[in-house]
């Protein structure tokens, strides 16, 4: 019998459960980030704050990841040498890159709205593998997928006639939320080239950190200031690091014990997590529970489940 067959986490239900975990984890970046302009009272034009607290988030993160995976592993996880060109990539690619336009967007749009649009990653993440780096084939099934997820972010961004005339898409918001879901595709691939070469969670929680740090330097340049007004600024930031380690550890721990495809057929829970923490904790509900919020959230939740259907071991 096989250490997979073995495991505790290959069992369904615990697979379902751990997964359902960090999809609640992950779905609720966008609630809990908006919350954090809050109440570190960061105005939407105060991009220099915000890129401090991006960096402060991922400072964090990055530590988190690392002390996760070490206790996991039973040993301290450190870097080989030669791995910093890849930590580096990654960081501007992953952390830098995406979390630069996605705190961007997030104080201009609500959270339903960028819960969904952030899920088109998921997409372009598979047009990206299959045309510019060639990791896998772009089948009819996939193909399918996308075409059916594309659809919902298209729906909720106003539909086709939106997207020629641009009357309701700002650069800002729903421009910011597509180019970090771009970095996120770019990102994927990337760390599934550098993890032939080493430990992905050595690659993730160092340029985490890494990046963390860069955003931090950046916003203090630009003149950001990031002020603990109570202590739950404390508690938001450090919740808002754990969502990145917690669930990131999780879900690699999950893809270690269990097939590919078992695990990633989840993933069309994380925007239905992201719309439903979005009504229940910002009060976005009209939104939420709209005709064209639901109708865009099953079409992306569907598009999930079709690309991900038969994914190879």
């Amino acid at each position: 019998m096989t250490e997979t067959k073995k495991s505790i986490w290959s069992y369904l239900p615990i697979t379902f459960l751990t997964a359902l975990f960090c999809c609640v984890l992950w779905g609720s970046a966008s609630p809990a980030i908006k919350i954090a302009y809050d109440i570190f009272k960061i105005l939407p034009e105060d991009t220099a704050s915000r890129i401090m607290l991006a960096g402060a988030r991922f400072l964090l993160a990055g530590a988190m990841t690392i002390v996760f995976g070490s206790i996991l592993s039973r040993k301290m996880l450190i870097p080989q040498k030669g791995s910093f060109k890849y930590i580096a990539v990654l960081s501007l690619l992953q952390t830098v890159g995406q979390y630069f336009f996605f705190f961007m967007s997030l104080a201009y749009i609500s959270g339903v709205k960028g819960s969904i649009i952030n899920a088109s990653g998921n997409f372009l993440a598979i047009i990206v593998a299959a045309c510019i780096f060639k990791l896998e084939k772009l089948t009819v099934r996939k193909l399918a997928g996308c075409v059916v997820g594309f659809s919902g972010i298209i729906l909720v961004l106003g539909g086709f006639k939106t997207l020629f005339d641009g009357s309701a898409i700002s650069f800002q918001g729903e421009g910011a939320m597509l180019m970090a879901a771009l970095f996120f595709a770019f990102s994927s691939c990337v760390i599934k080239i550098f993890s032939r070469y080493e430990n992905p969670v050595v690659l993730s929680g160092y340029q985490f950190m890494l990046g963390g740090l860069v955003l931090f330097i950046i916003g203090a340049i630009m003149g950001g200031h990031l002020y603990f007004y109570s202590v739950s600024c404390v508690y938001n930031l450090v919740y808002m690091g754990f969502i990145s380690a917690g669930a990131y550890t999780l879900w690699g721990v999950l893809l270690k014990h269990n097939p590919v495809s078992r695990v990633s057929i989840f993933g069309f829970i994380n925007p239905v997590m992201g719309v439903m923490l979005s009504a229940l904790f910002l009060g976005e509900n009209n939104e939420a529970f709209s005709i064209t919020g639901l109708m865009a959230l099953l079409l992306v939740a569907a598009g999930i489940v079709i690309v991900n259907t038969g994914a190879e071991k």
